[in-house]
């Protein structure tokens, strides 16, 4: 089976893990500059920032949803293999 698979061929979960790894350092980066008013003693930002770290867990579950994906896909492709 392995011989026919292709190198450079996309599982079915791996966009949405991707994608979910880059809403997850987009959610990362907007924790880190929400927290840093805190430490510097700064005017802290807008309440809307605090949503934008919401993306952290958001990200997650996509990525997590991704896996879930890519598993199913290989349990399918392990029965039709019988």
């Amino acid at each position: 089976m392995r011989d026919k698979t292709q190198t450079n061929s996309a599982a079915p979960g791996d966009r949405l893990v991707r994608a979910g790894a880059v809403v997850f350092f987009i959610g990362a980066l907007a924790t880190l500059v929400t927290v840093a008013p805190l430490f510097l003693g700064t005017t802290p930002f807008p309440t809307y920032m605090f949503g934008l770290s919401m993306l952290m867990a958001v990200g997650f579950l996509m990525a997590g949803a991704g896996v879930l994906r890519s598993v199913a896909a290989g349990r399918r492709q392990a029965r039709a293999g019988r």
